[in-house]
């Protein structure tokens, strides 16, 4: 057994983080690559080659899928999912050349440990820590699934193990949305009942110092809002003459920023308030003409709230914000004037959605000219990530229409991830009270359920809680909808299965000091996900 004992396990994540897998990067293709050379080396899968699968993505990278058949007739398979990319490792500073090396940066850590933040340095008196890009966010959970598929093949458990391990999950998820088809079609091929999706991302704490020890029976939705604004071009000697679109686009982000109005609670759960993500302007160049297009984004947390009302709130914002720019622009003016003897025009900044600044460009070409217009854009910018297309196409077609300026104008941009929640499912339920009662009895720990998972997650991609026409308000408004950025709707309908997320305590996820328990994770949440699989395949 390669992949069973801490110190086997360990190893295991080491050699998994020393792949330099940040999304997009030649590391995360090759990484897919050792992960299945590595499965290949059991010898299940020797004498059943077909079941382990490098799967294209369509963008040049691979997802992995590894079966374990408990028998031809078994029918009832388990799905453990993991993600392998990573975010990018600036953060780290002068640590930067150990990031991707846990066994050297985790001893330079300890022998400088003083200047580390005093939180990190109190886990370091506690337990075994192991500190990396990747550690816990989520090469731990891999670790584990391979563990379990190595036991799978030894024939541990009742039913099949079906490994899915998928890249880009911290940009916008190709890997789950090309998955999602391949999963519906082998269970079709090789006769397969989903009974549950088992995911291993880390525990989030709730607040900083939380030490609680969380299962999660959901997973928290997102959108990516943004906000074009279109003022008037003027030189900077006649601020008055025009409009600053970094003006409008601070209004809107004084409005939005930290809004509580936007947090939603569940069961006592409360969702983040919305928060920005990218804010500038447009110009290309430095000049003493003021920046008249800008734009901006915001992370933006779902559970329950329907699309329709989250874009109507969202408008309703940008009108505010309009009508503090217009308040703000015409008492300055006023001011202005009696200084200079001027008479000031008032200001007037229309509010519209995506879909209606195209229905008003259609109007104003013609359908075919901007079915044109889109589509030279997108091969233009091809290089680009989906966020810069988004804005680009939005730009291009207001500056079509920019007779309607001032204006704001609400759009989406990817990824969109649904949010998912299997609380009310009898097999969960079922699952978390047997779990919550192994673990008080076997390890003296108490295990809190939270309906929604905090860090966003590929379960995300696990059937659709809403209806495809619900999601009109969203797919209206996102302009590279169908054109580069999707969702397998038919293939998510299809794939209704119950979701779970066991995962291992870290701490520091998305920074320098991210870092994991490495004992808690390869004995404990070790022993949890083994007695788990047993119990959904218990009679």
């Amino acid at each position: 057994m390669k992949w069973q004992t801490t110190q086997q396990l360990k190893q295991l994540l080491c050699h998994l983080v020393e792949y330099p897998s940040i999304s997009g990067t030649e590391a995360e293709v090759l990484l897919a690559q050792y992960i299945t050379e590595q499965l290949c080396t059991l010898d299940y899968f020797r004498e059943n080659n077909k079941f382990v699968q490098l799967h294209p993505t369509g963008d040049g990278r691979y997802f992995v899928t590894a079966l374990v058949k408990k028998a031809e007739q078994v029918r009832d398979t388990v799905i453990l999912i993991s993600h392998f990319d990573v975010v990018d490792v600036q953060d780290y500073g002068a640590w930067k050349d150990a990031a991707f090396s846990p066994e050297k940066l985790t001893e330079r850590f300890y022998e400088q440990k003083q200047q580390l933040p005093s939180d990190v340095q109190a886990d370091m008196e506690e337990g075994e820590w192991l500190f990396g890009r990747g550690v816990m966010d989520m090469k731990c959970g891999l670790a584990l699934h391979m563990s379990l598929i190595e036991q799978a093949c030894q024939g541990k458990f009742e039913g099949n193990l079906l490994l899915l391990t998928v890249p880009d999950e911290e940009v916008s998820s190709v890997g789950m949305r090309a998955a999602v088809p391949i999963l519906v079609e082998m269970a079709e091929k090789y006769g397969l009942t989903y009974r549950l999706v088992l995911n291993s991302e880390p525990m989030f704490t709730r607040y900083p110092g939380d030490k609680a020890n969380y299962i999660y029976t959901g997973s928290i939705g997102k959108v990516l809002p943004g906000f074009y604004c279109y003022g008037k071009e003027t030189h900077v000697g006649e601020p008055f003459a025009g409009l600053n679109a970094n003006f409008m686009a601070a209004q809107i982000a004084n409005e939005l920023e930290f809004n509580t109005d936007f947090c939603e609670v569940f069961s006592g759960e409360v969702s983040p308030p919305p928060t920005n993500l990218l804010q500038t302007d447009l110009k290309e160049e430095y000049s003493v003409q003021i920046p008249h297009r800008a734009v901006t984004l915001f992370n933006l947390f779902l559970q329950k709230r329907s699309l329709d009302d989250v874009t109507n709130s969202l408008i309703a914002i940008a009108k505010w914000a309009a009508k503090r720019i217009e308040e703000r622009y015409n008492d300055e003016a006023s001011r202005f004037a009696k200084l200079e003897k001027w008479a000031p025009k008032p200001l007037s900044v229309n509010v519209f959605t995506f879909s209606e600044l195209r229905k008003k460009a259609v109007e104003m070409v013609g359908l075919e000219r901007i079915e044109q217009l889109e589509a030279s854009v997108l091969s233009t910018e091809a290089a680009k990530d989906e966020r810069e297309k988004t804005i680009k196409l939005v730009d291009r077609l207001a500056m079509l229409c920019k007779d309607f300026a001032p204006m704001i104008v609400l759009f989406y941009a990817p990824p969109y991830y649904p949010a998912v929640n299997a609380s009310s499912d009898p097999l969960v339920q079922r699952l978390v009270a047997k779990l919550q009662k192994y673990a008080q009895e076997k390890h003296g720990i108490s295990l809190v359920q939270q309906h929604y998972f905090g860090g966003i997650s590929d379960l995300s991609y696990v059937g659709l809680q809403q209806s495809s026409s619900s999601l009109r308000a969203l797919t209206d408004n996102m302009p590279v909808w169908n054109r580069g950025y999707h969702l397998p709707f038919d293939a998510l309908a299809k794939f209704q299965v119950p979701v779970l997320n066991v995962g291992p305590v870290g701490r520091g996820a998305h920074q320098w000091t991210e870092r994991l328990n490495v004992r808690f994770a390869f004995e404990t949440v070790k022993e949890w996900l083994e007695y788990t699989i047993k119990e959904v395949f218990a009679r």
